[in-house]
């Protein structure tokens, strides 16, 4: 999700949404989109892995809400470029009637999403064009689609960084609280906890090429979005190391890139 005007298609700028889908081997990028993604990639090798890893997450945290939680409705804001197994193929293929709502504010994802992102028949999808900093305009969408009187699960990866002063707690609590008890909060932020300098260096250069500047936080800051919560175990980890599947070989790469799931007493 960017911040920047949304009736046009920029493919001058490098775009965080399109610069994912790069280094998730996509084609929905530009060359200044490589260019800052092979940047960011000789100062941070890990970057790519921590994309698929965050993809990865997504899948095993929403097979999770869904299989032992019974979670059939979702709220996924800040969608990204469609990949392989996005929230709604994930829930879906558990639960063939689950419903979900993707909200970005980038043309590009929004297009590619309403041609890319079908339901099954029992089932529904919805696209909201929305910014994650009006979040009461992003509730009043989703009721249109969602019973809010029913558990969300509200999913947040990779896009809290993108607002860097104190307001992105209040605009997750204003969200939450929309939210019945029963609901969980899927939530990545990249920190500097695993590569130190590789990673704020990474930030540096990303925040002089683009308009859309991202901020690290650390781990006690990312707790913060889970107050008032009741964390599931194992808790905030590098997302590796959340419920890895058995199949999963050898021990799991800690990186800069943090999650976690809640639920909502």
């Amino acid at each position: 999700m960017s911040y920047t005007p949304h009736d046009a298609l920029n493919t001058a700028e490098p775009h965080s949404a399109r610069i994912y889908n790069y280094w998730l081997g996509g084609k929905d990028n530009y060359p200044a989109d490589r260019a800052m993604g092979d940047q960011i990639l000789s100062v941070l090798p890990m970057i790519g892995e921590m994309a698929v890893q965050n993809r990865a997450f997504l899948q095993r945290a929403v097979r999770y809400l869904v299989e032992e939680q019974g979670i059939r409705q979702f709220l996924d804001i800040g969608t990204g470029l469609p990949t392989a197994d996005n929230t709604h193929e994930v829930a879906q293929r558990a639960a063939p009637d689950a419903r979900i709502v993707y909200v970005d504010n980038d043309p590009l994802v929004l297009a590619h999403a309403r041609a890319l992102l079908t339901s099954t028949t029992e089932g529904h999808t919805a696209y909201v064009d929305a910014d994650l900093r009006d979040p009461a305009v992003i509730l009043r969408a989703a009721a249109e689609h969602l019973d809010l009187s029913r558990p969300v699960g509200l999913v947040l990866l990779g896009l809290l960084f993108h607002i860097p002063d104190e307001s992105v707690y209040d605009i997750v609590r204003e969200l939450v609280a929309a939210l019945p008890a029963g609901s969980h909060v899927v939530i990545t932020h990249s920190t500097n906890a695993a590569t130190g300098e590789a990673m704020e260096e990474a930030v540096r250069q990303w925040n002089e090429a683009s308009p859309v500047p991202i901020v690290l936080r650390s781990l006690e800051e990312i707790e913060r979005f889970f107050e008032g919560l009741e964390l599931v175990e194992p808790g905030l980890v590098s997302i590796p190391m959340w419920r890895p599947a058995p199949a999963e070989v050898g021990e799991p790469q800690f990186m800069d890139e943090f999650g976690a799931v809640a639920r909502k007493p």
